[in-house]
């Protein structure tokens, strides 16, 4: 219920929030999502190697080490937030941002520097927040965790719309829609660490230089892949942007949120399986894993199948009542359909190797698709339009990192071991 609510509200803001907007402007703001996605890099990995590192201690019941984890996790994304915050506001004036986003004369150079600011603030703030939901999944508390999370999304919706019935400035209805989150992730992180989980409260004390380096050992891989992840995937909107323009940028972001949210389902079904692999892994349950990969791999594309279908055959009418006006093509929406089945199916197999910290085989694969994705899109969309974006992926996609994702699940559970050796 709560991912739920997570993926109708943002569909909720489209419609207001493009009409007050425009498609330029609201371009814009796609465009400006797209580089935080590409920045998802920026914490070093951190999050996603504090999850594997607290599942063993979850399973042993080793508190003061998860402590120290979750101490030197927070202290680093703090510092590397702070660092970046500062930066980026002292930079800002000398960037010409309306030329990295290919801007119509339409936005002014001050919404497009002030746009830009308000979605890079709120995404650096929120990154050492949104730590403790690595935190609360490695505990066997998913089901809070996304509560906290819908509730960050919701409240976008009222501060949203309140901007815009208050006839606001763009700049003050986009910081309203980017609010939400920041505030809840505040609060979720006090609630968690003062009644649920006191004994991993983030203390100076619980600082452990060589903790931190093990952290970092493991987050510098997982940074790495994510670096060419989103690198990779993010780069859809600038793509377009420099070889459409921004109004195709808008003519794309709208149906490929609504696929997003299939993306949703993908990470609700799989993601607890990455600490329970970890625990299982610990316990040496390799047959466990085995079988509950397969499962997961039928159950994530069958959940995500149902839903593809149905946007697919009704997008275009879907559109057409909820914005007013005919977006899509069923060509596009069957391209982002295949895509997020793809993922759905891969997703399972790379629980497992996060789990057991064997990170090089995705690195490669990514590597690759990579490379071959960026441009093969930007010939793809010059040559054929916004439709050619996803089908190149895909294909991208099941040539690099499909190859890799088998490699890696099956040295994984080779190794058979805690989840606290990292591949070197």
């Amino acid at each position: 219920m709560a991912r739920a609510v997570s993926a109708v509200v943002p569909l909720m803001l489209v419609p207001v929030t493009l009409s007050y907007l425009g498609p330029d402007l609201y371009g814009l703001w796609m465009a400006v999502i797209a580089l935080t996605g590409m920045a998802a890099f920026a914490d070093l990995g951190l999050g996603n190697g504090l999850l594997t590192r607290l599942a063993p201690c979850h399973a042993s019941g080793d508190s003061r080490l998860a402590r120290r984890y979750v101490s030197s996790a927070y202290a680093m994304v703090s510092g590397i937030a702070v660092a970046g915050c500062a930066l980026l506001w002292l930079i800002s004036g000398l960037v010409q941002w309306r030329t990295i986003f290919n801007a119509p004369d339409s936005v002014s150079p001050a919404d497009a520097r002030a746009v830009t600011l308000i979605g890079l603030t709120a995404f650096l703030l929120n990154m050492p927040l949104s730590l403790v939901s690595r935190v609360q999944y490695a505990y066997g508390m998913g089901a809070r965790s996304n509560i906290w999370q819908a509730a960050g999304v919701a409240m976008s919706l009222p501060l949203a719309f309140g901007a815009v019935h208050a006839g606001l400035p763009a700049r003050a209805v986009v910081a309203a829609a980017v609010a939400g989150p920041v505030l809840t992730n505040i609060v979720n992180t006090g609630w968690t660490f003062a009644r649920d989980l006191p004994d991993l409260t983030p203390r100076w004390g619980a600082l452990d230089p060589p903790t931190g380096r093990e952290l970092l050992r493991i987050s510098g891989l997982f940074g790495v892949v994510t670096i060419l992840m989103t690198l990779a995937d993010n780069a859809d909107s600038l793509i377009i942007a420099h070889t459409r323009g921004l109004a195709d940028v808008t003519a794309y972001a709208v149906p490929a949120k609504l696929f997003t949210q299939l993306g949703v389902v993908v990470v609700l079904v799989n993601q607890p399986f990455w600490p329970a692999h970890g625990e299982a892994l610990a316990g040496g349950r390799v047959v466990w894993v085995r079988r509950i990969a397969r499962r997961m791999t039928v159950v994530s594309t069958a959940v995500v199948l149902l839903p593809a279908v149905v946007l697919v055959a009704w997008g275009e009418q879907l559109f057409v009542t909820w914005l007013s006006v005919p977006f899509g093509d069923r060509w596009l929406l069957l391209g982002m359909a295949v895509w997020w089945l793809t993922l759905a199916a891969t997703s399972p197999v790379f629980m497992v190797q996060n789990a057991a910290g064997v990170v090089r085989p995705q690195l490669v694969g990514y590597a690759a698709y990579l490379a071959l994705s960026v441009v093969g899109k930007w010939y793809g969309t010059r040559w054929f339009g916004i439709t050619a974006v996803p089908y190149v992926a895909t294909a991208c996609y099941v040539l690099t990192v499909v190859p890799a994702a088998i490699h890696g699940y099956r040295r994984a559970l080779a190794l058979g071991v805690r989840p606290r050796t990292v591949e070197r």
